[in-house]
């Protein structure tokens, strides 16, 4: 989880997303002992996001989603995408509007001088057969674990494209 790259330790993490790989809504919260027992005091529960707790395909999709997880070298394949990411988007550091360039695992971020519009740039995006959601300043990829080197350098090449064409201005 990210929060161990940073030494910290959260009170609350909600973990649905990771554990169902984002493909179904499905609610987990973990709390550390003081918030529980805070939470549980008196008959207490803490009930985050009751419509998708136990929901039995979500439960399903997290189960084999932890086992493809663990069958592979996800370690590994995680760095794969990270040095991908880093050699696909330094361009981007010397282009006009930049703020900042960030990878970190599987996530790379272009920070914007600027809030980009979304609009233009998810037109763009989907006209080059990629699908890239930006929000304020950040145009971000998470690609997934399994993701082909490929694919991550399309993904790259499109940011890469939109911040040259200045489509982020709409």
């Amino acid at each position: 989880f990210a929060y161990e790259y940073c030494g910290a330790a959260p009170d609350i993490i909600c973990i649905g997303k990771a554990l169902s790989g984002g493909f179904m809504s499905f609610a987990a919260v973990l709390t550390n002992e003081k918030i529980a027992h805070g939470v549980s005091r008196n008959g207490g529960v803490l009930m985050h996001g009751p419509t998708f707790m136990a929901n039995p395909l979500a439960c399903a999709v997290s189960l084999k989603n932890l086992e493809i997880l663990c069958a592979q070298d996800t370690a590994q394949k995680v760095a794969q995408i990270h040095s991908d990411l880093q050699e696909g988007l330094k361009e981007c550091r010397s282009l006009d509007g930049v703020a900042d360039v960030r990878t970190l695992g599987a996530i790379g971020v272009v920070e914007m001088k600027e809030a980009v519009d979304v609009e233009a740039l998810q037109e763009f995006f989907v006209k080059r057969g990629v699908w890239i959601r930006p929000f304020g300043k950040n145009i971000y990829l998470m690609p997934p674990f399994i993701t082909p080197r490929s694919d991550t350098q399309a993904l790259c090449e499109a940011i890469r494209d939109a911040v040259k064409l200045k489509i982020y201005k709409g």
